[in-house]
């Protein structure tokens, strides 16, 4: 039994869980869901409606005049009343919607309790479209252009569509690498060889790149997406938070595969040194 084989397999096992934890988080309210890529926060859209120009609906009119109180609770019953939510969270798969608790902050930098009420179902090639799915949940009379929505957010995000789907496909195929390593490494634990370790080592590099450039996609797109929609945004109370625990989870998955392949690389040459002494001491004996 080939002990030092032990660690690669953990390591793989680790990779494969925090993969699988980064393409399932949210597939339903409360699992996982702060494990998003990036959340829009829409609850100040109110405030700065309120203050818009005049070329609103009759229904923004109506709502506007009922609105009284203080600030949060306007910002609050503005949105509401429109029929949207106050945050929009993206996964890879699928996005969450829901409330802020107590009530919508009139800070939009700030980061408040989150109550997810509804995840949308799986979709193999997902791709997060905000404007569309605000604009689904508007109250029939207002569209985004009655709140200023900024049409460079949907031209911004419509160009990193391709990269997403590409990001996608590279976790699908970066899992199925990863499972792959930890078969290979039940077999190598149990059989030993050079060859298996060999095997395995390649195992581990694949994986390794393929999580390494599906972190890497996913991390430019986080920083371009955040930077574009702050930056257009911010005028109308958009703002949007980098998913920090998703990165986290996604590059660890791909370090401890490196850690992996360092490990196969080590075995590699302890086996051969090994075999190159019994070699040795083999023609000694026969001296």
């Amino acid at each position: 039994m080939r002990f030092i084989a032990i660690f690669p397999f953990l390591c793989a096992v680790v990779a494969l869980t925090l993969s699988l934890l980064c393409v399932f988080a949210g597939s339903k309210p409360g699992y996982i869901e702060d494990a998003d890529i990036l959340t829009l926060n829409i609850s100040m859209l109110g405030h700065t409606a309120i203050n818009a120009s005049s070329s609103s609906s009759s229904l923004l009119n109506s709502i506007e005049s009922s609105i009284k109180g203080d600030l949060n609770n306007a910002i609050t019953n503005f949105a509401r009343s429109l029929g949207i939510h106050d945050f929009y969270s993206a996964h890879l798969l699928d996005y969450c919607e829901g409330y802020y608790a107590p009530v919508a902050l009139a800070n939009s930098t700030s980061h408040p309790n989150r109550n997810v009420t509804k995840c949308s179902n799986h979709t193999a090639l997902f791709h997060f479209d905000p404007t569309s799915i605000i604009q689904k949940e508007l109250k029939p009379g207002v569209s985004l252009q009655n709140l200023h929505w900024p049409s460079a957010i949907q031209d911004g995000l419509r160009t990193l569509e391709a990269a997403s789907k590409v990001m996608v496909i590279l976790y699908y195929v970066g899992i199925a690498v990863t499972g792959l390593a930890i078969i290979g490494s039940i077999i190598a634990i149990v059989t030993g060889g050079t060859l298996s370790a060999i095997v395995n080592l390649m195992l581990a590099i694949i994986a390794f790149l393929v999580l390494g450039i599906a972190s890497g996609i996913v991390t430019v797109m986080v920083v371009k997406a955040t930077n574009m929609i702050n930056q257009h945004g911010n005028d109308i109370g958009i703002a949007a938070y980098k998913g920090r625990k998703f990165l986290a989870m996604t590059w660890v998955a791909t370090a401890v595969m490196l850690v992996a392949a360092i490990a196969w690389i080590a075995d590699c040459c302890v086996g051969r040194r090994n075999r190159t002494t019994y070699i040795k001491e083999g023609r000694e004996g026969r001296l």
